[in-house]
């Protein structure tokens, strides 16, 4: 049997802050805010762009849905959930090139 000293029992709930330390998690949050908000700008642009064409629904619906991911990716990143953001703006690109794969 081994007893949890007070130590072990303060490693569970740790900041991740204090772990890389807080220069790097600010520039992670900036960085995962600022890549989501260009790719959400890039997403909507293509969104429109597609609307001018004759292509199918699919493609400016795609880019949108994209376009929105990667907002939320933006959202995310700026709360500090960067890891989550990370694989949300993954997601985004994605579903953007499934969009520009149906063109």
């Amino acid at each position: 049997m081994s007893a949890r000293t007070d130590s072990d029992a303060h490693s569970d709930t740790e900041d991740p802050d204090e772990e890389y330390g807080t220069e790097e998690a600010r520039r992670a949050r900036w960085t995962a805010t600022v890549a989501g908000a260009l790719l959400t700008l890039a997403g909507l642009a293509a969104s429109l762009i597609r609307l001018g064409r004759s292509v199918p629904a699919l493609v400016p619906s795609a880019y949108a849905l994209g376009a929105a991911v990667c907002a939320l990716a933006a959202f995310l990143g700026s709360r500090g959930r960067t890891r989550r953001a990370l694989w949300l703006l993954v997601a985004g690109v994605m579903v953007m090139a499934i969009g520009d794969q149906s063109d």
